[in-house]
């Protein structure tokens, strides 16, 4: 069998599962069989695979046929030009997360400490230490399976940042940052069941906001000024209508003039505020 003709098949097998994609899905996971840039792999279409290689990638098309995640099938995933692992512990990073981390970078100080929270793969805080080596980073999950990964993401991409096990800011009791960031679960929990069947593969875990979507904000926006600098900066990725709701709970919390950003697509994707007076201290 040539690429030409493995490629035919995957397509037609992935476009009858209902896979999105079916044909850029099947050139990615061809290439990583043959562990060779996707664009040389299309462009070999006449070349032999060897049976060996065939067995491999049409196991690979029957799990991304079953839905199973194209990036939990290969095992990793770009994120703001570095390389993260994942599997089915962690949520996978996405285009969307990228607005948050750019806003990161934007109002990191140059020198302190930066907290992230729900860090989940680690891909925040891998970026943001790479970006700004100076700073002091930390990250926190309840998930011991995903700071494993999140560990092995940092080693593999050259950086220390200190990852603590536990839910949201209890590995902190008594320290302050100058910036927290986070990408928490907002997907109100009745939605759950309506998710993109890949999305349903990944961790209920990082997506379950609860009821209203709004669990974790309200826990985050009370907490925060207990573990923030005095004019501390708080950063939250949200679903693309909670920006309302969840700036009325930060300036409730005593945050000053929460501000919205949007993604490309011109949904609101991104709340900042800082923390306003003296809430930052006791």
């Amino acid at each position: 069998m040539t690429v030409r003709e493995a490629l035919r098949y995957a397509e037609e097998t992935l476009r009858s599962a209902g896979v999105p994609d079916a044909r850029l899905d099947a050139e990615y996971l061809l290439a990583g069989v043959l562990d060779a840039p996707r664009l040389l792999v299309v462009a070999s279409g006449e070349t032999p695979l060897t049976s060996q290689r065939t067995e491999q990638f049409f196991d690979l098309v029957a799990r991304r046929a079953g839905r199973e995640p194209l990036q939990y099938i290969l095992g990793s995933q770009p994120f703001m030009g570095c390389s993260f692992c994942v599997d089915e512990r962690v949520l996978i990073p996405r285009q969307d997360t990228e607005v948050l981390c750019e806003q990161a970078l934007l109002c990191a100080p140059e020198q302190g400490a930066v907290l992230d929270l729900c860090t989940g793969s680690g891909a925040l805080a891998v970026v943001i230490k790479k970006a700004l080596p100076d700073l002091r980073v930390y990250g926190s999950d309840i998930s011991a399976g995903a700071l494993c990964l999140a560990r092995r993401n940092a080693a593999e991409n050259g950086v220390s940042v200190e990852f603590r096990e536990g839910d949201l800011f209890a590995p902190f009791a008594g320290m302050r940052f100058s910036m927290i960031v986070s990408n928490p679960p907002y997907i109100p929990t009745g939605d759950l069941s309506s998710l993109q069947e890949e999305v349903k593969r990944e961790p209920s875990l990082a997506l379950d906001g609860g009821a209203d979507g709004l669990s974790f904000y309200r826990r985050i926006a009370s907490q925060a000024p207990g573990y923030l600098e005095r004019d501390g900066v708080l950063l939250l990725e949200i679903g693309c209508d909670q920006a309302e709701a969840v700036g009325g709970l930060l300036t409730a919390a005593g945050f000053s003039a929460p501000r919205v950003v949007r993604d490309l697509a011109g949904r609101d994707r991104v709340v900042t505020a800082r923390l306003s007076g003296e809430e930052g201290h006791v």
